[in-house]
């Protein structure tokens, strides 16, 4: 595989998070990711949609893009929304996103939100 991606959208609900954090799970088991990684992989997309689903406009879609690469999952949740700032950085939920998934960024751009979180494979030493 060299690289794959995945797009969902679902309604901008709490109700449909769940359904993102199934498919990263799924998606991250398939690039062979330990369990742990797995499940901090769930929580950080969990996180995200939390720190972006306040912003969305009404009756938005989120949408959820990831990129498989070996090795690598990427995975970026957006909300169409009219704030022009992105999400702070210095909050707690920050804070967990980037000890969950390694690196997060955010951006406004064209009327989206996005949270991108992007996560290696851990490596075996031993």
């Amino acid at each position: 595989m060299s690289s794959d991606h995945v797009e969902l959208r679902v309604p901008a609900s709490g109700a449909y998070v769940s359904v993102l954090r199934t498919a990263a799970a799924g998606l991250a088991a398939r690039l062979d990711f330990t369990v742990d990684d797995i499940e901090d992989l769930r929580i950080a997309v969990d996180e995200a949609c939390a720190v972006i689903l306040p912003l969305a406009a009404a009756d938005a879609r989120l949408s959820a893009r990831f990129e498989l690469e070996p090795g690598r999952i990427q995975v970026a949740v957006s909300v169409p929304s009219s704030v022009t700032e992105v999400p702070g950085r210095d909050t707690f939920a920050w804070t967990v996103l980037t000890a969950l998934a390694g690196e997060v960024d955010a951006s406004v751009e064209d009327g989206q939100v996005t949270i991108t979180l992007r996560k290696q494979q851990a490596v075996n030493l031993g």
